[in-house]
Formats: structure tokens, sequence, C-alpha cells
């Protein structure tokens, strides 16, 4: 039995986004969505749940399939209601009961249901829209992004409701987050602007097959095209007979050499190219000092005086890549404000180096204007012309169009690869993240990785990205029971977070 198909499905919106998509999914099947920013997930989505059309092929679904789709935002005439007035606006008359058993499916507590869903954090919003789709009861449900605001307690409540579906119920989940995909995916579809391949595994395994496929199709294209050359070589070489010989035979056969070479190359397939959305480079400068950032051994406490976790003392020296970890709430970013205050010379028990440069990135953006253009926040904050600041905007993949409009003009991904590049021009030998890959689709996550792990400056980051923790860390801080303590590896927060239940705030 099948839930749907996808025969030679393609969209179009000025430039073709996919075609030959041909996909058919069976009840209980977890697909993972996997494709750049901008090249169609969404709107791939959208056409399923009938909120969209395909601009060529067909989808065909079995009768009376119920779909629900958690898209990426929150409508705004739910901003007011109440979490379990929200859920029953999904909900017929007179099955009100249903509301709390979908609130209560989701394990979101009883405080949270009377309170507006714009009160609640964005994580919690999620989880609350989610329940308004499963409420409904649907055969297969569509998910847009559905980790992002989610911290990694809620990443694993949201898992186990996953896994713990009927087994009937099917799931496309579009997402960058690489280690859910890992998690809840048996089977992973690559987007491609041509003929998108599907494989029977979970996103890292799939990955390392289409990598492998697309080699094979590489070295065939390159084997193909070589006989093609050796055909019209000799095709040259008989051509030349014929002519000195008059012999009408080798003149067809010098023919049907050609053609055949232009059969072969007609028909040869070049390995895919993904189109970059834009270049992730970080440029760093020297650091002499032993120590960039020193700890002595103090209390963290918020700006008022409520105490957060005891730290000992600590360094960070030219090379370590911190990763603060610690549940919501533990005093993660109050610790990175402290130590951004330090490097900007204020006193207190962490210090910085004189040699610090420091170049900060916050999951706000907020070193970005949001009234001023990229072009003219480049050209303001760096010592780059005009060509020079339009060349590397390109470069980061803000197109020239964009780069003289309001930076709330851009999307998400384009802000989080504008931030990037600012940290480039910054030149720094300190990075501060928080949260840098939140936008940012695989392929720039996998480019942030290799730039950080290549240039080694020193890093101290926190982010929820199970992937580029593990990819990137050299060190792992972690704040617990009021105390941040130096561990030797992140997977024992991350199985104790991902099992604990998510706090009502």
């Amino acid at each position: 039995m099948t839930l749907l198909t996808l025969k030679d499905a393609g969209i179009t919106l000025g430039a073709p986004l996919f075609t030959q998509l041909d996909l058919t999914l069976h009840p209980g099947d977890r697909l993972a969505l996997v494709a750049p920013n901008g090249r169609g997930k969404s709107t791939l989505l959208g056409a399923i749940a009938g909120r969209g059309e395909l601009t060529e092929g067909q989808i065909n679904c079995r009768r009376g399939l119920v779909t629900g789709f958690l898209t990426q935002d929150i409508p705004p005439e739910f901003a007011e209601l109440s979490v379990r007035e929200t859920v029953l606006t999904a909900v017929q008359e007179g099955e009100d009961w249903r509301a709390d058993i979908a609130l209560d499916d989701l394990d979101i507590p009883e405080p949270l249901r009377d309170r507006p869903l714009s009160a609640l954090s964005g994580g919690w919003q999620r989880l609350v829209m989610l329940a308004r789709v499963w409420v409904t009861e649907p055969d297969l449900i569509l998910m847009d992004e559905p980790t992002n605001h989610l911290d990694l307690s809620r990443i694993g409540q949201l898992q186990r409701w996953i896994l713990g579906l009927p087994r009937g119920t099917a799931l496309i989940a579009a997402s960058h987050d690489r280690a859910f995909l890992d998690d809840i995916a048996t089977r992973t579809l690559f987007l491609r602007e041509r003929q998108s391949p599907v494989f029977a595994l979970p996103y890292s395994r799939a990955q390392e097959a289409l990598d492998e496929a697309d080699a094979a199709i590489g070295r065939q294209h390159d084997l193909d095209l070589r006989a093609a050359r050796q055909l019209r070589r000799q095709a040259a070489k008989l051509k030349n007979i014929g002519v000195n010989s008059g012999s009408d035979l080798l003149v067809v056969k010098t023919k049907q050499l050609t053609e055949r070479a232009a059969r072969i190359e007609a028909a040869a397939t070049p390995a895919y190219k993904q189109r970059s959305a834009g270049e992730i480079r970080l440029e760093t400068s020297d650091a002499h000092a032993r120590a960039l950032i020193s700890v002595a051994p103090c209390e963290v406490t918020t700006p008022d005086g409520r105490r957060l976790f005891r730290c000992p003392q600590l360094w960070i020296s030219p090379g370590d890549r911190v990763v603060l970890m610690g549940a919501n709430g533990a005093g993660k970013s109050r610790f990175l404000s402290l130590v951004e205050a330090a490097m900007q010379g204020q006193e207190g028990p962490i210090r910085a180096a004189p040699s610090v440069v420091a170049g900060v990135a916050d999951q706000g953006l907020t070193g970005l204007d949001p009234k001023s253009t990229p072009h003219g926040l480049i050209t303001t904050r760096f010592d780059l012309g005009d060509q020079a600041a339009r060349t590397a905007l390109a470069g980061a993949g803000i197109a020239l169009p964009l780069q003289t409009t309001p930076l709330r003009a851009l999307s998400g991904g384009q802000k989080a690869r504008l931030a990037l590049l600012v940290l480039r021009l910054t030149r720094p030998n300190f990075f501060l993240l928080d949260e840098p890959t939140n936008h940012l689709d695989i392929e720039g996550q996998e480019a942030l990785e290799d730039e950080l792990t290549a240039k080694g400056a020193a890093t101290l980051l926190v982010t929820h990205d199970r992937s580029l923790i593990r990819a990137v860390g050299t060190r792992y801080w972690w704040i617990e029971q009021g105390r941040l303590t130096e561990v030797g590896s992140p997977e024992p927060f991350f199985a104790r977070m991902l099992q604990a239940p998510a706090a009502a705030t």
C-alpha cells in the first residue's frame, strides 16, 4: 500500500527548484528531506500538503489521506490564543477532549496550557503547533525545520514522540539538523534540480552512499569522454586515409565513428555539482599569549546577583576549541557575556590577554542592524572599497540586488552568512560563538566546521548542534548542579539532555 506517489514532479519559480522527482511513500516511512537553503524543501512540502501546485508532473495521494503540516512560522492569528485554544482550532465541535490528549502525547506541561502562545519560548511554541497537527490524527506528517528553536531536552522530547508514533503513520522532515535526522529517519531524499536520489538509510549513511554514487558517475563520465575522444581520433585517421585513397567505405566508416562518439558524449552524465549558497571562510590573526582567556575561581551570578554556578580556575589557550554545555537557564549565555565584557576591558574574575582579537557571533545576530544594508554594514565597519565589498558579499551568498536593501529583507540563512563574513573580515584570534549554525544549511554547517578546525583559532562555543560539537570541540565544559566542570567527552551530556524532561518555562 502506498500513501503518496510523485511522478516526474517539478517546481519552477523563476528557475527550476527541482525536476524529474520520483518518490513513493509507504505507511510508516520516516523520510529525511535534505537540500541547501532556497532549493525547494518548503515548496515541496507545501505542494504535498495541498498549499501549492507542481509546475510539472503529478502527486497521487491515497483516497482519504489526512496530512498534517508543521510549518516553520507560527501563524499570527494564534499569538494571543492560549495553548489549549490554539490546539482546539483544529478540533471539531464537541471533541474538545482531544486537545488535551494531543498535548499530553507531546508532554506539554499543564501549567503552560492556559498561557498565551506568544508568552512561550520558541521551542514550546513549536511543540504546541505540532500538537495542533497531531490532534487531526494525520496519516502523513510534514515537518519543516522541526528542531528550530528547540534545545536538546526538547529535541529529545520530539525524537521520543516521533519514535513512538503508530507504525502506520508516515513522516517527512525537512531539516538541517544532521544528528536529529540520523536519529529519526529511515530514508533520505536529496532534493536536486534533476533526478533527486532516495536512499533507504538515515542521513549520514545516505550521504556516504550519495558521495560514492556521485563519484562513480564522475568516473564513468570521464571514461565515456575518453572513449569518445578515442573514436574521434580514429575517425580523423580514417578520414585522411579515405580522402587520399578515394575509398567510399572508409568515408562511411568515418561517419559511423563520428556519430557514435557524438552519441556517447550526449549520453555522458557529469558528476553532480551542488550550487553553493555562498562561501564560508574565516580569517584569523596570530595570538602570542599562552592563555587568551583566564578565569579565576568564582561564582557566576545573574546581573541582579542570583547565583548560577561555581566556576573553577580555567583558561583557554591558542588552538583550544571549548564547547560550553548545560541545560537552558544554567548560565551559558551569562558566562559568554562575561567573557565578552572581559575582552572589552572590564575588570573581574575573567580576564582576556591584550593580544585577543575577538570575533563574536550570537544567535540573535544583534551585531547586524536591521535598518542597515549589507553593503553599508561592510563598508562602514571595514576598510573596503565599493567593488571589494560587493565581491566579498557576493562570495558570501548575498546577491547584488540584495546588497543595497535593508537587512530585514534577507533570509535567516543569508543573515547568518553575512554575520560569518563580518567575522572573517574582523580576522580574530578568538571566536565567541553562540548558536552559529542557526539558519545555516548543511553545506554551510560543514563549511563552518572545516574553517574552525583548519584555522586553529581559539573558540568558545555554545550550541545545541550535536554534529558541530562532535566535529570541532577539543575541550568540553559542562554546567551541572551549580558547578562548571571540564569533561572528556560531550556524549554523557547529550545522553542526559535527550532523556531529560523539558522545563515548563
